[in-house]
C-alpha cells in the first residue's frame, strides 16, 4: 500500500529516478493506493548518466501512475502478485505517459484500463 510519504522508483526513461508520494487520488480523504491507482508525486531523484537531457527536473510534481507495490494484490481469477519494490510511471496532466519506455514487467491488469497503451511501452506482462 502507498500512502503519503511513500517513496517509490521510476521504471521508465523519463528520467526521475526516485519520487516522493504527496496526496493519493480518486477518493474523498482516501489513504492508500494500490496497483493501478494515481498519486500526485515530486521528483527527488534524477538519473546521473541523462541528467542533461531529463524531461524532468527535480523538485517538479508530477502525476504518476503505480505499477508495482510489494503489498500482495489479488485478483478474482485466484491469482495473487508481489514485487520486490514500488514502481510508478509517470504522466502529465492530461494522463499521457512522459516516457517512451517501460523498465521490467506489468501486471496484465492494465489490459482492462485506459493505461492500456503502458502494455506496449513495457518489456514483458505478468499473468
Amino acid at each position: 500500500m502507498i500512502q503519503t510519504g511513500s517513496f517509490l522508483s521510476v521504471v521508465d526513461n523519463s528520467g526521475a529516478k526516485n519520487v516522493l508520494c504527496i496526496k493519493v487520488l480518486s477518493g474523498y480523504q482516501r489513504r492508500y493506493a494500490k496497483t493501478g491507482d494515481q498519486i500526485i508525486i515530486s521528483v527527488k531523484k534524477l538519473r546521473a548518466k541523462r541528467r542533461a537531457l531529463s524531461k524532468v527536473k527535480k523538485g517538479e510534481i508530477y502525476h504518476a501512475l503505480i505499477v508495482r507495490t510489494v503489498n500482495v494484490s489479488k485478483y478474482l481469477q485466484g491469482d495473487a502478485i508481489s514485487f520486490y519494490h514500488n514502481a510508478v510511471v509517470l504522466l502529465n496532466k492530461q494522463s499521457k505517459n512522459i516516457g517512451t519506455r517501460i523498465f521490467g514487467a506489468m501486471p496484465k491488469m492494465f489490459r482492462f484500463t485506459r493505461h492500456l497503451k503502458l502494455l506496449f511501452l513495457a518489456a514483458g506482462i505478468i499473468p
